[in-house]
């Protein structure tokens, strides 16, 4: 018996359909925008400019009231919960439903950076919107020229 090395060529159409099934990544949910719960976590931009960051969480269908957002010392957290019952009564028959749904995101900010007083939200089309200005102190300078004497 001898071991021989395949490269998907030899059988062409499934074979390559079955490798290319197993080699995604559908059992790893931990990179996945999936909790163990498997409800969903909003995705999050994060930019960093010379006067501020900027946080995006998309987060469509809520109310600007649905989210809570905290700044305890250098972490930054955003959460939400939302619940929704409906109830309806007939002749025969009652039907409830009723959703729940909450989410956590915690972010870690640079230390002595932030300008806890000015920091701005905005929820608009979906989309919650966080400007967290920087210090005076802690803004990233330009290059400076230094003469030698």
């Amino acid at each position: 018996m001898s071991l021989i090395k395949r490269n998907g060529a030899s059988s062409p159409a499934f074979p390559a359909l079955f490798d290319d099934f197993f080699s995604r990544d559908l059992f790893n949910w931990n990179n996945s925008n999936f909790s163990t719960t498997q409800t969903t976590i909003p995705s999050v931009n994060i930019k960093e400019t010379t006067e501020a960051f900027e946080v995006e969480l998309a987060a469509p269908g809520m109310e600007k009231t649905d989210f809570n957002v905290e700044l305890d010392g250098n972490q930054l957290t955003i959460s939400s919960v939302k619940q929704h019952s409906e109830e309806k009564e007939a002749q025969n028959y009652s039907r409830r439903e009723f959703s729940y749904q909450s989410f956590q995101r915690s972010f870690v900010l640079p230390k002595d950076v932030v300008d806890e007083d000015r920091i701005e939200a905005k929820y608009k089309k979906g989309l919650l919107h966080l400007t967290i200005p920087k210090r005076e102190e802690a803004k990233q300078k330009g290059p400076r020229r230094i003469e030698i004497g």
